[in-house]
């Protein structure tokens, strides 16, 4: 079979999203705002073939991702030239476990703890109920009582107002030295300056003084589930990521049942910092090579 790749555009971001309806599970990756934001970085290309779109990764090395679509209704075997001859990253464990029935050990798996997706219970993060939310739930007492502070959706005349905070918060991160938070700005950059072309986002902020402090920007991963893309915050205001965290779920979350909050990517003050919101469980997530 010979698949025609093609670069990830937005006319067809309709068209893959009711293919991503097919899936069993999502994990962050497979958003099409993930998608198209990391496009020009990764080299993300995709192909369709009817009943499923492979995407393929060209920077910095070749690798493919997951294909999307029915993945317990799709014939594998007719793929069987495809799959066992690609190396394979992102892989959630579902698509894995139909893969590993269909081939066995002609594939080998390996688990990539760096990529899981951190999923969170939209109650416990806005209730913050408990011991173990403690220091949580003090620092965004503190934020609360500490500055004179309002919700704003970004879509109501804020935009340009992230735009200019994230210049700032990249100045003061020192994003230029930092390659990492320099792509990842890119890209954040990329997404508010086509925010009205891509559909489903939701972005809020906190403002104080006038001035934004904090913003979030977030997209329905299915019915149950926002994922969180970008979050940042001013660190001259003490709480600030607390009070994001929780006000922009309590203000845009009240029907998702789940939160994903994306990967560490193997930073360990990153895990750290997901580890302590207290996750309900991960969407594990798979390299495979074949074995031959």
């Amino acid at each position: 079979m010979r698949l025609e790749f093609e670069s990830i555009d937005l006319d067809r971001q309709r068209s893959y999203r009711e293919l991503l309806k097919e899936c069993p599970c999502v994990s962050s990756d497979y958003s099409f705002v993930n998608l198209w934001g990391w496009r020009t970085i990764y080299g993300l290309e995709w192909a369709w073939d009817g009943e499923l779109v492979w995407i393929r990764q060209t920077r910095p090395y070749n690798v493919w991702w997951a294909p999307i679509g029915p993945w317990k209704e799709v014939k594998w075997d007719n793929y069987k030239d495809i799959i066992l001859k690609r190396r394979f990253i992102r892989m959630p464990e579902e698509v894995c476990d139909i893969w590993r029935d269909v081939f066995g050990d002609l594939l080998y798996l390996e688990e990539d703890r760096d990529q899981w997706d951190y999923i969170y219970l939209v109650e416990e993060l806005v209730e913050l109920k408990g011991n173990r939310f403690h220091r949580k739930k003090n620092l965004l007492r503190q934020f609360e009582r500490g500055y004179q502070y309002r919700y704003v959706r970004l879509e109501e005349g804020w935009l340009e107002e992230a735009v200019n905070f994230q210049a700032d918060w990249c100045f003061f991160k020192d994003c230029d030295n930092k390659e990492v938070l320099q792509l990842e700005n890119k890209v954040i950059l990329d997404v508010f300056d086509n925010w009205y072309a891509l559909e489903n986002l939701i972005g809020g902020g906190l403002v104080v003084d006038g001035e934004l402090v904090a913003y979030s920007v977030a997209e329905p991963l299915d019915q149950e589930t926002l994922v969180i893309h970008f979050e940042k915050g001013c660190p001259r205001y003490k709480g600030v990521y607390q009070a994001i965290n929780n006000i922009f779920l309590k203000k845009e979350a009240s029907s998702f049942r789940y939160v994903n909050r994306e990967q560490d990517l193997g930073d360990r003050g990153l895990r750290r910092a997901k580890l302590s919101y207290h996750p309900c469980c991960f969407l594990k997530k798979y390299r495979i090579l074949p074995r031959s």
